[in-house]
């Protein structure tokens, strides 16, 4: 059992990464990933949602929508909104810089596909209480190392002799290319899934 765990942690953070692989979560990857303490931070509001809404998704597949499966998206939408209003409320009163920082981006967690795409996914595979915990935990992880690496790497780009015309958003676009090609060489890793 603990090797098929693993097996599901390096999929979602590696092989299957929802950000470079999947492409879910680009709003905040190209909105957020400005400045490395931020993206950092994001990520981890990111990972603490996708484990809430993981949690509620088995509870609601396993409890509630036994004779109603056609209510889970409704369902799933409603528990991330909530999820991630109780997120925008700590934050806000633990962490007002943090909040200040994040603005429009902390919200919009709730419209975030790679937060909805967990759901399906886990309910799509049958996973149980603790894969489906795990899942999340790997794709939290991957979409944080997406954000980090993408902050890393612009923050150096500044740094850097860039041409005008690749500052930017154009920037951005190729240093998001070349971490999906770079992600891509995990495809063999654990069967691919």
């Amino acid at each position: 059992m603990t090797a098929g765990l693993v097996a599901i942690f390096v999929s979602a953070f590696l092989v299957n990464n929802f950000t470079l692989s999947y492409f879910l979560g680009l709003c905040p990857f190209f909105g957020v990933s400005g400045r490395l303490e931020t993206a950092f931070r994001l990520g981890i509001a990111n990972t603490f949602v996708l484990l809430i809404t993981s949690l509620a998704t088995w509870l609601l597949n396993t409890f509630v929508l036994v004779h109603a499966p056609y209510l889970a998206l409704i369902a799933y939408i409603l528990v991330i909104a909530s999820t991630v209003q109780f997120v925008e409320m700590v934050i806000k009163k633990t962490l007002p810089a943090l909040f200040r920082a994040l603005g429009i981006y902390l919200p919009l967690i709730t419209t975030n596909c790679a937060i909805l795409g967990l759901a399906l996914f886990q309910t799509s595979r049958n996973y149980g209480l603790l894969e489906g915990l795990v899942f999340a935990l790997g794709a939290g992880a991957g979409l944080t190392l997406a954000l980090v690496l993408m902050a890393g790497l612009r923050e150096e780009a500044e740094l850097s002799d860039v041409p005008a015309l690749l500052r930017g958003t154009a920037m951005s676009f190729l240093i998001a290319g070349v971490l999906s090609l770079a992600f891509m060489g995990f495809a063999g890793l654990f069967g691919g899934g």
